[in-house]
């Protein structure tokens, strides 16, 4: 098993349940059994994947994930809500996925979780680690407040957490809105692309933003 390959792992167990994930379960937990700090946090959730009705799980998913802002699996959201902020930090992400040769495809945001694992997986040990320990502030607040609902997918970030090489700290939380919400406030552009993607400086020229702007100030005064 490739080193970084337990990002995958995770990846695929915070995807929405179709019944390809429900079969692959084995084989996932099977990837990790070989490390009691990754894969006794997620057995509730192997336990909960396996024994659940599919529509159960799917409909809880959405209640989950997608109409609960606190949980949302896009990483900007709990940081800049839906300012021109996470705009940038978006392309900026997108850019650093370029740099490592990962261009996206499909309807995915760049901050999304289980794409921003999936990227961490085909990383050096090393790179993945740099790069988790920028996000794992974010992840570990999605995880508290998961943890905090009894969500068997908080074992996800606890693992996440395991493998950060620096300690998470305290998230403060910004005004987060629904995406649809989002959507019809700033509107797609002309060209059909949502300006929330569009740059607002020359890409690549500012780090990935994983931190809120009033933090940083703090932290340097």
């Amino acid at each position: 098993m490739k080193t970084t390959q337990h990002y995958q792992v995770l990846s695929s167990l915070l995807l929405y349940p179709e019944p390809e994930l429900i079969a692959e379960l084995p084989a996932l937990a099977n990837a990790i059994a070989h490390s009691p700090a990754l894969h006794a946090p997620l057995l509730p959730l192997f336990a909960y994947l396996s024994d659940g009705a599919l529509i159960d799980l799917q409909q809880n998913y959405v209640m989950t994930f997608d109409r609960n802002p606190s949980h949302s699996l896009h990483l900007f959201e709990h940081i800049h809500g839906e300012s021109r902020d996470r705009g940038q930090a978006m392309v900026d992400l997108m850019e650093e996925y370029k740099k490592h040769g990962l261009h996206m495809t499909g309807d995915d945001l760049p901050d999304f979780v289980p794409l921003f694992l999936e990227f961490l997986s085909q990383q050096t040990t090393e790179e993945a680690a740099r790069l988790l320990s920028d996000a794992v502030h974010v992840l570990a607040h999605i995880g508290r407040k998961l943890a905090a609902n009894g969500s068997a997918y908080a074992g996800v970030f606890t693992v996440l957490e395991h493998l950060s090489p620096v300690a998470a700290e305290e998230l403060s939380e910004p005004p987060v809105r629904d995406m649809d919400e989002a959507l019809e406030t700033f509107g797609p552009g002309m060209d059909g692309v949502e300006p929330l993607l569009k740059p607002t400086g020359a890409p690549g020229t500012h780090p990935i933003n994983f931190y809120p702007r009033t933090a940083r100030a703090a932290a340097s005064v």
